[in-house]
């Protein structure tokens, strides 16, 4: 961060006004760190969409005036690689905000580890497992711990329910063996038995491995109608692959990290045909609208990948509470977040006329509803976000959805099983 900024924000903390300054006159910058998955082909969409936020930012006249830098680290889906990015970001960068991770098993050592000991907020697109409300329940998040993305929670109920739509009765898991797919898998297996629905095998998958065929002999020999995959499109090809060569149903129930071009050409859309993802789903706003408009002058394609309004939002949000902020600490940024997703603020969307205007509303000390790709978005005391749910399927262009399910849908199904 340069001098001038420190200055600025010293200032702001004794409470000088300063005069705001013009868009494009910035000579100035306030850098966030993001660590993200950009050697994977689902990752760099994610990372780029937050640097379009970034940009946007940028063009309202950035945050105080100054130009925001985003300083992007590649976290190859790894924990201690993403550990060691986000050391980086912040021991050396002294970035006080973190984008990031995606994976929840590359989340947490994250948190843990990093921007809780050094007092860094850290707003996540994509991390989705229920350890993250354990750790904040526990109080050991600090307050500065906020995701986009709807829990797991929200993921398995919507997975149980497409499962018992299509009528499967026996079903085969396999999930990653991290953090997520560990999550995920337990809370799917016991959705599923809730409804009478038979789980035939749960099976770990260790990435990294050039064949999972000892794992798929294994669950085939239960005779499953169904199989369940919460996987990432590395070793989910690999098991897919293995899966129909050795005569297993078609019949999948996919999490979201396979709604992937890559997943769906190294597989081959022929022996999809039967397969139903779940994700996490813009609600039907304007605003959800909107940021596909936004998304698709920008890139000149649709947000088909996984995170994308996700990750917009995490750099908007975080970015508007920079600008909230009387101070550029964690802790103070982190405060912030509640002004600008107050349900009573003024709503506002993140184009380049919406921004000036909450950046001018904040100065003002007045409270502003953050609006964006995932709709009106609130927090709970844990950093929590609640979301609808859509169901998808693969075709020639990418994905098309087959079903969605609002969040007040999503919430009664979820009490259904907890009865």
């Amino acid at each position: 961060m340069s001098m001038k900024t420190t200055t600025l924000w010293g200032a702001l903390a004794l409470g000088v006004c300063l005069p705001a300054a013009p868009a494009l006159a910035q000579d100035c910058t306030v850098k966030i760190g993001a660590v993200l998955p950009t050697t994977v082909d689902w990752g760099r969409p994610i990372a780029a969409t937050a640097q379009f936020a970034v940009d946007l930012f940028n063009e309202a006249g950035g945050v105080k005036g100054c130009k925001v830098e985003m300083s992007l680290r590649d976290s190859q889906v790894d924990p201690k690689i993403g550990v060691d990015a986000a050391k980086a970001l912040v021991d050396l960068e002294k970035v006080p905000v973190l984008l990031g991770a995606v994976s929840s098993g590359v989340s947490m050592p994250i948190l843990t580890s990093v921007t809780v000991p050094s007092k860094v907020m850290q707003m996540s697109c994509c991390s989705s497992s229920t350890a993250f409300t354990g750790v904040a329940e526990e109080g050991k998040t600090d307050g500065l711990w906020f995701r986009t993305f709807a829990t797991t929670r929200n993921q398995s109920a919507v997975a149980a329910l497409l499962t018992q739509e299509r009528g499967y009765k026996k079903v085969a898991i396999f999930y990653k063996n991290d953090d997520w797919g560990q999550d995920i898998g337990k809370l799917v297996q016991a959705d599923l038995e809730k409804l009478g629905i038979e789980v035939t095998s749960s099976t770990a998958i260790t990435d990294g491995q050039s064949s999972y065929r000892s794992e798929v002999t294994e669950a085939l020999k239960t005779q499953p109608d169904a199989i369940y995959m919460a996987l990432y499109p590395s070793e989910g090809t690999l098991v897919t692959r293995e899966w129909i060569s050795l005569g297993g149903t078609q019949n999948m129930v996919v999490a979201n990290a396979l709604k992937s071009d890559e997943y769906r050409d190294n597989v081959g859309l022929k022996y999809l045909g039967n397969l139903v993802g779940h994700d996490s789903a813009q609600p039907r706003t304007a605003s959800a609208e909107d940021f596909v408009a936004l998304y698709k002058a920008k890139f000149n394609a649709e947000p088909n990948g996984p995170g994308l309004p996700n990750s917009f939002d995490a750099a908007m949000i975080a970015l508007l509470a920079m600008q909230a902020s009387a101070e550029s600490t964690g802790p103070a940024i982190a405060a912030s977040v509640g002004r600008v997703t107050d349900p009573a603020g003024e709503a506002i969307f993140p184009n380049k006329e919406g921004l000036e205007k909450a950046i001018k509303l904040l100065d003002e000390g007045k409270n502003i509803s953050y609006q964006g790709g995932t709709g009106p978005v609130t927090f709970d005391k844990n950093g929590d976000v609640s979301a609808p749910a859509v169901a998808w399927a693969f075709d020639e262009s990418g994905t098309r959805e087959v079903k969605y399910f609002t969040l007040d849908e999503v919430n009664a199904f979820i009490a259904t099983l907890e009865k």
